[in-house]
């Protein structure tokens, strides 16, 4: 564990456990790594090194002022790879971490990247555009925005309800599943994750997907309330050949934890693969 100085000076933590074939991971919004323990611990046991980092703005890394987009987001994890001589590494990215690591192939490339899972994530687009008739309209982002910057405790607390699938009938999910969630978000600087929301709802990943060529996987569940699947895994498996897809009947957002066992199991087989 430590830090390393992006391009900008701006200092982000990053975990690195185990040794073996290498996976890093990114974390969805407005999480940091911790996110990631679930799938960390597990991949480790089974005889893989596992990276994640706090996103710039996020959990233990600087709260910096500039560069909270997708394309610093990507800058940053192009350093997080060099800096740990990472090659042959398939990333995983859940949500907005799906974008980032989508923006990293399209600015980047695959020469240090064998494969890539993403998951519940954000490509292709998701806010509503004049060719994405689809997607969200903006006012949902604006409104996200407004009750951020009211109350961000509150927000997160009934943010977590939906991204879990808290809110539904017979749903079984723990106080401490629920807690993790906002404990985490606070530690988003506000400033940070307000404009995060640009980031991740109004870029553009088409493409960056169509620098996709090497073995990809899609998973989401099919109850998500935060990423739409029909315009996310969905779409983004048409527009990447030969993309693998799995789903999960009546599943949430965040199935790294909802699901933590069978996620798990899907991504060791496709990394075994």
């Amino acid at each position: 564990m430590g830090y390393l100085t992006m391009q900008d000076g701006t200092e982000v933590y990053y975990k690195d456990w185990g040794s073996g074939p290498t996976v890093v991971f990114s974390h969805g919004w407005p999480l940091n790594a911790d996110a990631w323990d679930g799938q960390m611990l597990f991949l480790a046991q089974q005889g893989f090194r596992v990276i994640a980092h706090d996103r710039r703005g996020h959990g233990r890394s600087s709260q910096s002022p500039d560069n909270n987009d997708m394309n610093g987001y990507a800058d940053d994890l192009a350093t997080v790879i060099e800096a740990l001589g990472i090659s042959e590494a398939t990333l995983v990215g859940h949500s907005t971490g799906g974008g980032e690591v989508a923006r990293y192939i399209g600015r980047y490339g695959t020469d240090r990247v064998a494969k890539v899972v993403l998951i519940s994530s954000v490509p292709p687009i998701m806010v509503q555009t004049p060719d994405n008739p689809d997607g969200l309209p903006l006012a949902v982002f604006d409104e996200m925005r407004a009750t951020l910057a009211k109350d961000r405790s509150q927000f997160y607390q009934e943010l977590a309800l939906k991204f879990y699938g808290a809110n539904r009938s017979g749903a079984k999910v723990s106080k401490g599943v629920l807690d993790a969630f906002w404990a985490a978000s606070m530690q988003a600087g506000l400033w940070n994750a307000y404009q995060s929301i640009a980031a991740f709802s109004e870029t553009d990943f088409r493409d960056d997907l169509a620098a996709f060529d090497i073995p990809t996987l899609v998973m989401q569940g099919d109850d998500d309330q935060i990423v739409p699947i029909e315009n996310a895994s969905m779409k983004t498996a048409q527009l990447v050949p030969g993309a693998q897809e799995v789903y999960y009947p009546g599943a949430p957002h965040g199935i790294t934890a909802t699901h933590q066992d069978q996620v798990n199991e899907d991504l060791l087989t496709f990394l075994k693969s």
